[in-house]
């Protein structure tokens, strides 16, 4: 309520006492029978007295005193002003009259007036008091979006027990029209470039962004602006999941980082992967792992006449088996215990299922690690490749779909050359094989065991600091659902012999994600939780490739997934290097490296100077 509002109020008030105190006096005199001569004089007294108290009331400031924080001097302010009002108008009703005001008719007129005047107030004190308890205890909402699904969380927050203890403040909208315009009764303040000043004026505390139809860009943008506020930014559902009932428009979520990114849904030939997945033998090596077992999830709804879930961890095996045991059942599932490494197995367990399609995503991938021992990197990467794509190629599989990295080009690092290893012994199998060699290379997925995000967010739990390598790294970065969406799709596109590449959008900065992360638990960065900067890594670049310079990429069906130019590979040559790579496993890793230089022209160990902060200068566990 504006403060001229509440003067207005509190006067009319003050002019209803002032008369009813004179009328209830002169009734009390007059044993409710006031005397004809009496009732000229009642009328002017109370005029008197109406004018004589707003003087004083003015005087000593009545109409400017916050009265839901008022103290004894108020209260003595409040009796000053009355009695030299009424003192006032006694005067001049004696001399407009000629007649005086009967003394005890002045005096219940003063007693009643300021218990009238100060019951009011403090009724008005308890009024407010009460009012501001309750706005404390609320939490204020601004809703992005005044479409129809803004006007569902208006309603939802109005009408739903669970919003009990929330308040609408009102909207954020783009749209010019609705500007300074009302839904549901609630006012739609401005753009989104109002939305900094509408979240301090109002205190808000809850940002809802409305706006499920809206481009993943879009709401993107928005939400690194409602970040900036500190308010916490919640996401209602996707349209889709309102209007097949999953999720009730209530259902908000909180913001993922997978929301900064603002890449777009992605839309698969149906067609083409049923293909060649449903009612196949599927073998999905690596099942247990973060690509492995999502793989292993998108693949089982595609409905393959049996999924084999192959990995070398007893545990993360049975948790995805478990899982698709419950969500699919019609689907048959077998799970496979098996190092990718021992050959013997391998064929073992192809000749056993005879799979007819295999994603192979088991890989040792953590760079630092594969740096300290080249040679299990190199076992598992590049011979345990070998492996799974002989024993493909041996038992007649149509379709070989490997999973690859953006690391192989032009590698620094020794996971890097030997997935790049593991693409050319694929690509020159192919050459003679009945089976379609394909590769699929992307880079980093949000939330993967053992990247970045994760590591950030135990960082973040504890209290920081948040170590970064470098200020100036970026990486490319997709959702793990996206990413596997996309390696079953490029599948579909396998002649043989190709290297599939992602689209993955614009690089991030890894520095732009430690911020964002510290903002989305509700923190500041470098005023809540510090950011420390590590060093590069033994093996590691500040920009990651997608194409080394020899390789063109033309364009596929699909608006994502480019492939590379097939490169021919003389197999016998590669075979004679991979000999001389696995007699050296175990050497120094020097040896190894000089080895893997001869396959990988490409690799070159090399490092960015930088200065590590002194506290962290033994302290290089930063991703």
């Amino acid at each position: 309520m504006s403060v001229r509002r509440r003067n207005f109020i509190i006067l009319v008030v003050d002019f209803l006492i002032i008369w009813a105190s004179i009328v209830i006096a002169y009734l009390f005199r007059f044993n409710a029978d006031i005397p004809p001569g009496y009732v000229s004089q009642l009328f002017v007294f109370a005029a008197a007295s109406t004018l004589a108290v707003s003087l004083t009331f003015a005087y000593f400031d009545m109409y400017r005193r916050m009265w839901q924080y008022a103290s004894i001097g108020e209260i003595i302010g409040l009796v000053k002003a009355v009695i030299t009002g009424i003192v006032l108008a006694y005067l001049w009703t004696y001399l407009i009259t000629g007649n005086r005001v009967p003394l005890s008719i002045t005096t219940r007129t003063l007693e009643t007036m300021l218990l009238f005047m100060g019951g009011s107030r403090f009724i008005w004190r308890l009024i407010r008091v009460n009012r501001s308890a309750k706005n404390e205890m609320k939490t204020n909402i601004l809703v992005v979006g005044a479409g129809d699904c803004g006007a569902l969380i208006a309603k939802e927050i109005m009408t739903n027990r669970s919003f009990i203890q929330s308040k609408l403040v009102g909207f954020i909208d783009d749209d010019p029209y609705k500007r300074y315009m009302q839904v549901m009764g609630y006012p739609v303040f401005g753009g989104r470039s109002d939305i900094v000043d509408v979240v301090k004026m109002h205190h808000v505390h809850d940002i809802v962004i409305a706006m499920p139809s809206s481009k993943r860009a879009e709401i993107s943008d928005l939400i690194n602006i409602c970040m900036t506020t500190g308010a916490k930014v919640k996401i209602i559902p996707a349209i889709d999941d309102i209007i097949t009932g999953k999720l009730a428009i209530q259902t908000l979520r909180n913001v993922e980082v997978e929301d900064l990114l603002g890449r777009e849904p992605v839309n698969i030939d149906l067609n083409g992967v049923m293909d060649y997945v449903t009612g196949k033998i599927v073998l999905v090596t690596g099942a247990g792992g973060s690509i492995g077992s999502e793989l292993s999830r998108q693949i089982a709804s595609f409905s393959p006449s049996k999924l084999l879930l192959l990995g070398h961890g007893e545990n993360s095996i049975y948790t995805i088996e478990m899982e698709l045991r419950t969500r699919f059942a019609q689907v048959a599932i077998e799970t496979v215990i098996a190092d990718i490494q021992d050959r013997e197995r391998m064929d073992q367990v192809f000749g056993q299922f005879m799979p007819q399609v295999v994603f192979h995503a088991a890989a040792h991938k953590h760079v630092p690690l594969m740096e300290r021992n080249p040679s299990e990197a190199i076992k598992n990467n590049v011979f345990g490749t070998r492996n799974v794509a002989d024993a493909a190629d041996k038992h007649g599989a149509s379709r070989f779909v490997m999973i690859s990295s953006d690391k192989a080009v032009n590698p620094t690092s020794i996971m890097g050359a030997t997935k790049r290893i593991a693409e050319m012994y694929i690509q020159s199998i192919n050459n003679t094989s009945r089976t379609q060699f394909v590769a699929v290379r992307f880079g980093n997925v949000l939330g993967s065991r053992g990247s970045v995000i994760p590591r950030f967010k135990e960082q973040i739990e504890a209290g920081g600091p948040v170590t970064v390598t470098h200020p100036e790294m970026v990486r490319y970065f997709m959702t793990i659902p996206e990413a596997v969406q996309l390696v079953i799709q490029a599948g579909a596109f396998a002649r043989g012999g190709e290297i599939f590449i992602l689209d993955m959008g614009k690089p991030v900065r890894i520095l732009d994600l430690a911020k964002d992360l510290i903002r989305l638990s509700g923190l500041e960065p470098d005023v809540d939780i510090p950011i420390r900067f590590s060093g590069l890594r033994e093996g590691e670049k500040l920009y990651e490739e997608l194409l080394t310079e020899a390789e063109a990429t033309t364009a596929t069906q699909h608006e994502r997934i480019f492939v590379g130019k097939a490169q021919s590979l003389d197999r016998q040559e590669l075979e004679l290097k991979l000999l001389h790579l696995k007699n050296i496993i175990g050497s120094e890793p020097q040896v190894v490296k000089a080895a893997i230089e001869q396959l990988v022209p490409f690799f070159i160990q090399e490092h960015v100077a930088f200065t590590l902060e002194p506290e962290l200068q033994h302290d290089r566990r930063a991703i």
